[in-house]
């Protein structure tokens, strides 16, 4: 199994680079994991304090989940991911079972910030983007998808989003194998990835028919 995964500030087209990697990838060949599925629940904390969470910082994920999940489907196992709401800052009762595939693609601002995650992935991505076209992305589906004002978007970006994103998401850019500058746009370096993936799946495979040949 190869373990993808895609960073980046929040709004760079880490979502659309996902699914145009989905797009060229063989149907049942990848799955995708994304960070924010992986949110504490808070369902012990009032709803007015719950809305003040900077879902920006590292402490708001439940990373050491993730890692377990990944290890699991490594070893072939499917797993249950959780189901997160920005809308109630909980976790559903459903969750979403997950089996193991080719490719699993990890996808979220922070997935280059935590150590024990990096060490799981295979090829680490960083997708650049200018911050005012981020913005402009965050304003758009605040508002569409999670129910914000267009001056409570703008608030939460200048105290949490953008200096989270000064401190986490930008220093994990180093981390990276491949930074994609432009986000979704750059159909180049989205092909580069994708030679590069298909790559590591021929040598894994060959890997495989050895280990079966040896034995």
């Amino acid at each position: 199994m190869l373990i993808v995964g895609i960073a980046g500030g929040t709004g760079s087209g880490k979502t659309t680079v996902v699914n145009k990697l989905m797009a060229a990838l063989p149907k049942g060949e990848v799955q995708v994991m994304p960070q924010d599925s992986y949110y504490r629940d808070n369902s012990d904390i009032p709803l007015e304090e719950r809305q003040k969470i900077n879902f920006d910082h590292p402490s708001s994920l439940e990373f050491t989940l993730l890692i377990k999940h990944l290890r699991q489907l490594k070893k072939g196992l499917s797993v249950e991911m959780p189901i997160y709401s920005y809308l109630t800052c909980v976790r559903s009762r459903e969750t979403i079972p997950v089996n193991p595939a080719k490719v699993v693609i990890v996808e979220g601002i922070l997935v280059l910030a935590d150590p024990g995650l990096r060490e799981m992935l295979d090829i680490k991505v960083f997708v650049d983007a200018d911050a005012d076209d981020r913005l402009g992305r965050v304003i758009q589906r605040d508002i569409v998808e999670r129910g914000r004002s267009v001056l409570k978007v703008l608030e939460r970006y200048h105290d949490t989003v953008k200096p989270s994103h000064l401190q986490f998401i930008e220093p994990s850019k180093r981390y990276a194998d491949i930074i994609i500058p432009g986000g979704g746009e750059n159909q180049v370096g989205i092909e580069v990835l994708m030679s590069i993936i298909e790559k590591h799946l021929r040598k894994k495979n060959r890997n495989k028919n050895v280990r079966k040949s040896t034995n």
